[in-house]
């Protein structure tokens, strides 16, 4: 009598759970970079300085200003002047209310370039003050020497 041989299929795994978790890390890792972006700009070259301290906290609704040494504003990819920048804050100040939020809940990042003059910087201040604005932070590089 003749026996059959029969032949044990591998089992396989199922790979979806794989490919639904590299997908969810690829995600997670495309608005981490985005988020990085925010926080710098080619124009700008923070100065140097001993007496920088980290913020204590996160900032709950930053507004972050690039200015370059040109004076040239960069706000959310957009490119203002001192003159123009009143628009751009209307429109940041505008996602801040839709949120149910007010206008002293939010904090302006200034990141000047090392060369811009200081009264480019008093400016954009008082263009911020105009718009009901009151919190500001300075950024610097932290100089180790």
């Amino acid at each position: 009598m003749r026996v059959k041989r029969t032949e044990v299929d591998m089992a396989e795994g199922d790979m979806t759970p794989m490919i639904d978790m590299t997908f969810q890390l690829i995600a997670f890792f495309m608005v981490l970079i985005n988020f990085a972006q925010t926080e710098a700009n080619d124009n700008v070259v923070l100065p140097n300085s001993r007496l920088v301290k980290p913020p204590e906290a996160p900032l709950e609704f930053p507004i972050i200003l690039h200015v370059g040494a040109d004076g040239r504003v960069f706000l959310g990819g957009d490119d203002y002047t001192a003159e123009t920048l009143r628009l751009g804050l209307d429109r940041e100040l505008a996602v801040i209310r839709a949120e149910g939020k007010s206008v002293s809940d939010a904090n302006v990042v200034i990141r000047g370039h090392k060369d811009v003059a200081a009264g480019e910087v008093q400016e954009i201040i008082r263009v911020c003050q105009d718009s009901k604005l009151e919190n500001f932070a300075l950024r610097v590089k932290e100089d180790r020497s």
